[in-house]
């Protein structure tokens, strides 16, 4: 039996990065950190409270951190990187970036991924990620690989793109190479679409509910919402008038520039150009734009559900996604766990890595590790 790879997801959410990591066979998590108390209880649901470390990630000892692991993940905010090193390193927007090098230093992974935003590559915080891996540098033996992922490209129904930066110090790993493409690609799958993530899973009518079931629980000693089901969270929200009007003119791709004067709200009239996606809505055979924290809210995206036929006798759905749907789109299984209130488990979802993504990163790293175990 091959022996597993042990791993330890930092800034992890509730849990997408390791869900896809599991998902790819093989990867056992040692430890997980996340100061969010209901992601954490969401993590510690769907993969067990002991191995889970609620709180500031300073909070953690050195002497806490398992040592030689095979992999770290995680994706630290974006700022704060810039005093690293001989610099200042109490600068305070410099902690998180601090720790998770501290964690990289004391664990020594063979592997470590991070994932971020697709303006990283661009910023002063990634040139000085390309700094330490040089000779004298915190992470001097690692060589990395970067780019920009689009989750599409690897079987999500959604266009997200993300920057990876794979660390390693058994030899460089390249980036993986996509598995889905658009129209028919050759040799590749197509994109998955809205109609691939939604199925036949009766999510076309109005949700019955708009709110969650009445329960809680108890994890890391603090009484949390939850547990809830993943059809627990099909559940809607109460437009107005206004909003129904709105919704009922715009077609699949279509969004705010489809509204007629009398139902634009006036900060929209003032500004004829630019933010194109707001009050969007789907494609049903295309996959969504990216699904963000305030899904839920059709002014902040297209986020508008894809059902909508013409003429009078039309059948429209004239709603947004509801969780449940955000949650399929960032490729979450029906058998994931939720915990928090409606508001903090759209924060999770939005801010998740989608699991189909980091199963590839994991499958694809998997052979380099496993050789040099």
């Amino acid at each position: 039996m091959a022996k597993r790879i042990s791993m330890i997801d930092l800034f992890a959410g509730c849990g997408g990065m390791t869900a896809g990591f599991v998902a790819a066979k093989g990867y056992k998590p040692v430890m997980a950190v996340e100061w969010d108390l209901h992601a954490a209880a969401t993590y510690a649901a769907n993969f067990g409270e002991s191995h889970m470390r609620w709180g500031d990630i300073a909070d953690v000892k050195d002497r806490d951190i398992p040592e030689e692991v095979d992999v770290i993940i995680g994706g630290p905010p974006c700022q704060g990187f810039s005093n690293l090193g001989a610099k200042d390193v109490n600068d305070p927007r410099n902690k998180l970036w601090k720790e998770y090098i501290r964690f990289v230093r004391h664990a020594r992974p063979k592997v470590f991924v991070i994932e971020n935003v697709d303006r990283f590559m661009k910023s002063a915080e990634f040139a000085l990620l390309q700094d330490e891996v040089r000779e004298g540098g915190l992470l001097e033996g690692y060589t990395l690989s970067h780019g920009h992922l689009l989750a599409a490209d690897f079987g999500a129904p959604q266009r997200r793109k993300r920057t990876i930066v794979i660390g390693s110090r058994i030899g460089k790993i390249p980036m993986p190479t996509p598995t889905h493409g658009q129209g028919n690609p050759m040799g590749l799958q197509s994109w998955r679409t809205v109609r691939h993530a939604f199925g036949n899973k009766g999510l076309l009518d109005k949700p019955e509910t708009t709110v969650l079931p009445s329960s809680k629980i108890e994890v890391f000693g603090q009484s949390v919402p939850g547990v809830f089901k993943s059809e627990d969270l099909h559940i809607g929200r109460m437009p107005t008038e206004l909003s129904l009007q709105r919704y009922a003119v715009i077609p699949p791709g279509g969004g705010r520039f489809n509204l007629p004067d009398n139902l634009l709200p006036k900060c929209w009239r003032n500004k004829p150009t630019g933010t194109t996606d707001v009050m969007g809505r789907m494609r049903w055979d295309e996959p969504s734009l990216t699904i963000r924290t305030e899904f839920y809210k059709p002014e902040k995206g297209q986020y508008l559900h894809p059902q909508w036929e013409e003429g009078p006798d039309g059948y429209r759905v004239d709603r947004p996604i509801t969780h449940r749907e955000a949650a399929l789109l960032q490729t979450f299984p029906d058998s994931f766990l939720w915990c928090g209130t409606k508001i903090q488990i759209a924060k999770q979802i939005g801010n998740a890595v989608p699991p189909v993504l980091a199963e590839a990163i994991a499958k694809h790293i998997k052979p380099f590790i496993s050789a040099a175990q």
